[in-house]
């Protein structure tokens, strides 16, 4: 068994059977399908397995009061998220279900290792009782405060206000969910898995494996330092799941079998293909992926590596952690109420809108999505629509109405060289999920193409010359193909629609630089994608404070010189840390190159880029001024790239900032303080100023 090429397979966490899919859900899905989709299209062997979870009391419960049997419950969700999800274009290679044979199969030869290795220990153990109900309580069953944190109504497996993991009987106050009473305890006889076994070979992988999210890394080394306790992984009858190996009123819990999952899913598709799901699981260059929420990283750090390491799989290549999505900056929750379904959202809204707004706001780190209905509505129409759809529209109707659908050719490659940087850079961050920058960066492409054919005008050169007219529809229906290409893990179905509107179907990442031949003909084209006309979802808006949309950070000052073109610009370079950029700011009148060199000064960092007498400028530099006098806002101790704070109002996610926004938010200097709405801008406790005693309006 070996296969030098290297196979992946890539997972979202499984969905739960007991109610219907959200649109705080569809953050990991999409993520993880605009991931696999990117890497189908560089060749790479990748599959994309799921399933259902279905096992655990809460099933059961909830069978019992629908009157159904839980197998029936669980097939009626199956349907329902699988729609839902292809309705979203989420596409699978194998969606199944952890109440199949292939979990059995593979639940039954990891527990048989674990005892095998010694890592199965039996205990006794006193366990909450509902008199009132007669049975065993099992953690999503009793409610209470938190013994950590004191937090209320939290489940009794962990806390989704500080994510401490407990026993049920280690709740305070707690109360049965069914009747309400007060649990009492009661013993039983446990099987427990040995989790402090595998603490050192947790940490080395940990600490070896450098795609694992730095602050995600630490926050569990921390956790293997404090010491592991042995895991408890059976359930009492009743209870829907998997017999332990040999017991007939003892049951996996659900977190041991649930993750397995990822494997039977893979056997499923690898046994529908003629494959070998060892190729994937237990082979050298196979590797394993897993999309996560930051509320599971518990169970998918410490104990799901350790069952793998204890049975003999492969270890995650990768987990990627994703935030929650947030309504009114709560977490969404089924258990609460507090959601919109993925239904919900579908019968208002294309599919196509929520995955581009999410692109827009995802990166490969733990922050939380505020969802925001204007936000998406401003999003979709400026920038999916504005810059990427109506550019479509524009060049395909253009060549159909005068060159009779004819691609034709050209020979101006001057757009191309600055589209062919951020070609690499796209495929980078596509690489790095860091799909908020590939957004960026496809939108500098759309603006280049937009900004090439209003500023060449062809609709008034094919009146004098034709040719130059079609060569200039024809470089602008190259720079379309690329967009189309580097859109598509995003907005699939919308980029099958332009495929078909180019005659270009199923392009794939080799079709970037391949030229088409210009005796090709387009199909017909028409509008890809609806305006938003009235914002949905109005009951949850929340609309954040102006200074949340302005991400102001510390920038050092590495180069200065004077603009050639202007008497009072000046080109600066900065240093944000892990990156250099230019800024043209009118400050030439104020301060000389050699003064501002070394200082590390304020800048509003998600500015729109903007060309300022032909030199780019990415950013905002920040100074008081007041009369015939300025102040640059200066730091001394903070670091590059550290953000300033405003007494608790921080920026929120990926907005791109116009400057008639800015203007509307008024910071202003009082000298030794600079003040929002009276709050004092600070950066790691460090009081931001004006170099110069200058009292006034920041511009």
């Amino acid at each position: 068994m070996s296969s030098k090429k290297v196979k992946t397979v890539i997972t979202s966490a499984l969905p739960y059977a007991n109610g219907p899919i959200h649109i705080g859900h569809l953050v990991e899905y999409i993520q993880t399908d605009i991931y696999v989709r990117f890497l189908k299209m560089a060749g790479e062997d990748v599959i994309y397995c799921c399933a259902d979870d279905t096992h655990g009391t809460p099933i059961e419960i909830n069978a019992f009061q629908k009157g159904i049997s839980p197998n029936e419950l669980i097939e009626y969700y199956y349907k329902e998220h699988t729609k839902d999800f292809k309705d979203f274009d989420i596409e699978f290679d194998s969606y199944y279900s952890t109440n199949s044979p292939e979990n059995k199969e593979f639940s039954d030869l990891f527990f048989s290792r674990f005892v095998k290795n010694g890592d199965i220990e039996k205990k006794e153990v006193e366990l909450t009782y509902c008199k009132h109900c007669k049975r065993f309580l099992p953690d999503r069953f009793v409610k209470g405060e938190c013994p950590k944190c004191g937090a209320k109504d939290q489940y009794g497996d962990h806390c989704e206000v500080c994510n401490a993991t407990y026993s049920p009987i280690e709740l305070i106050n707690s109360y049965c969910i069914i009747c309400k009473n007060p649990p009492t305890r009661k013993k039983s006889v446990h099987y427990f898995f040995k989790l402090s076994n595998y603490a050192e070979k947790l940490k080395k992988w940990l600490i070896e494996n450098k795609r694992l999210q730095k602050e995600i890394k630490n926050y569990v080394l921390n956790w293997i330092e404090e010491g592991l306790k042995d895991w408890d992984i059976t359930r009492d009858a009743p209870y829907f799941g998997f017999n332990i190996l040999g017991e007939k009123n003892k049951y996996y819990y659900v977190w041991l079998d649930a993750p397995i999952g990822y494997i039977a899913s893979t056997k499923h598709y690898c046994d529908q293909h003629n494959l070998d799901y060892r190729l994937y699981w237990e082979d050298k260059n196979g590797r394993i992926i897993h999309f996560i929420g930051k509320d599971i990283i518990y169970f998918h750090f410490l104990f799901w590596p350790a069952q793998l390491m204890a049975a003999g799989f492969n270890l995650p290549y990768n987990i990627v952690v994703h935030g929650f999505l947030t309504l009114k900056k709560e977490k969404m929750s089924k258990s609460r109420g507090h959601l919109i379904s993925a239904r919900e959202y579908l019968d208002k809204l294309d599919p196509n809108y929520l995955r581009f707004y999410y692109a827009c706001n995802l990166s490969h780190s733990m922050s939380d999505i505020n969802f925001d209905p204007e936000q998406l509505k401003n999003r979709v129409n400026s920038q999916l629509i504005g810059n990427f759809a109506n550019f479509a529209n524009r060049t395909l109707t253009f060549l159909k109405k005068n060159f009779d659908g004819k691609v034709g050719d050209f020979n101006d490659e001057e757009p191309l060289k600055k589209i062919k940087i951020n070609v690499e850079k796209i495929l980078a961050a596509y690489r790095d999920i860091d799909f908020r920058q590939v957004i960026n960066l496809i939108m500098e492409i759309g603006d280049i193409g937009n900004n090439y054919m209003q500023s060449m005008e062809p609709w008034r050169v094919i009146k004098e010359d034709k040719k130059k007219a079609h060569e200039i529809v024809a470089l602008c229906f190259h720079i379309l193909k690329q967009l189309c290409i580097l859109m598509k893990p995003i907005v699939p179905s919308l980029c099958k629609k332009l495929e078909k509107q180019l005659n270009l179907e199923n392009l794939t990442l080799k079709d970037l630089e391949i030229k088409t031949d210009k005796t090709h003909e387009i199909g017909s084209p028409s509008p890809l994608v609806q305006m938003i006309t009235e914002i949905p979802f109005l009951d949850v808006k929340e609309k954040p404070d102006p200074i949340e949309l302005v991400e102001l950070k510390v920038a050092k000052v590495e180069k200065a010189f004077e603009h050639p073109n202007s008497d009072k610009l000046m080109v600066l370079s900065v240093s944000l840390g892990k990156e250099i950029r230019q800024i043209v700011a009118g400050i030439r009148n104020y301060y000389s190159p050699k003064e501002l060199i070394g200082k590390n000064i304020i800048i509003i960092a998600n500015l729109k880029p903007a060309i300022i007498r032909g030199y780019k400028s990415n950013g905002m530099l920040l100074a008081a001024v007041a009369k015939d006098k300025m102040g640059l806002l200066t730091i001394f101790k903070a670091s590059p790239g550290d953000p300033v704070e405003i007494n608790g109002l921080t920026y929120k996610g990926s907005y791109e900032l116009s400057i008639n926004e800015f203007k509307k938010i008024s910071i202003v200097s009082e000298g030794e303080k600079i003040l929002y709405k009276g709050k004092i801008l600070k950066v790691k406790g460090e009081t931001v100023k004006a170099d110069r005693n200058v009292k006034g309006k920041l511009s």
